[in-house]
């Protein structure tokens, strides 16, 4: 998928600058002259960033940073101002820009910043995909499969649960195993990484990670 770079600024001979330095990097490119004409815009699962002027009429660059993170809304904002000073741009880092850039940009600090972000942007994107997947996953699993899937996630042994579950052992090894193949964890420490991501054994009384190796 071809990164999209949104330019949002209200000065054109800004936008037409900054989207001819873009476009010639390949990258697809929208611009608006307001943050409100962003706004508007419908939503789309678009990789890339955007480039945002700090200070325009209406709607600063800003504001519309805190209300598309309230939205939600994952994508990286480089900065751009002709009139930023300290406290703007510890306000716009603190708001998870990756970027803040004083204004006139040169073409090769601009890339670097869009590159950066995009990265950043997809990085962020499988990770919430992984995310996704993984309580996909977890929601597979049976009433029985969980309460096992928490107490290895707990620490406890192979015996512990069983005694805990009043089961043989052999049975709790047989669910572990089911529990591996549908979460697609080729090992115990694998699974317990993917419990870990998933929040689950989380303050159930026991280090994750403590569980018998393959063969017990």
């Amino acid at each position: 998928m071809t990164p999209t770079i949104f330019i949002v600024d209200d000065d054109p001979s800004v936008l037409k600058a900054q989207v001819r330095v873009v476009r010639a990097e390949g990258w697809a490119v929208e611009t608006f002259d307001s943050a409100e004409a962003f706004l508007a815009r419908p939503r789309d699962a678009a990789v890339g960033c955007l480039v945002l002027d700090v200070t325009m009429p209406g709607l600063d660059g800003l504001e519309l940073q805190r209300r598309l993170s309230i939205e939600g809304n994952t994508l990286p904002i480089v900065f751009v101002t002709g009139h930023g000073d300290i406290p703007m741009s510890v306000r716009a880092m603190k708001g998870g820009a990756t970027d803040f850039l004083s204004k006139p940009v040169p073409a090769k600090v601009l890339i670097a910043a869009i590159r950066a972000a995009i990265e950043q942007h997809e990085a962020t994107r499988r990770a919430r995909g992984d995310a996704d997947a993984i309580r996909e996953r977890l929601a597979g699993l049976t009433p029985r499969e969980r309460e096992v899937l928490e107490a290895l996630a707990a620490g406890k042994l192979n015996k512990q649960i069983a005694g805990d579950l009043g089961v043989v052992e052999q049975t709790v090894k047989f669910h572990r195993a089911r529990i591996m193949e549908r979460m697609h964890a080729k090992t115990v420490a694998e699974l317990m990484h993917i419990a870990a991501r998933a929040g689950v054994g989380v303050g159930a009384g026991g280090p994750a990670g403590a569980t018998d190796g393959p063969a017990n």
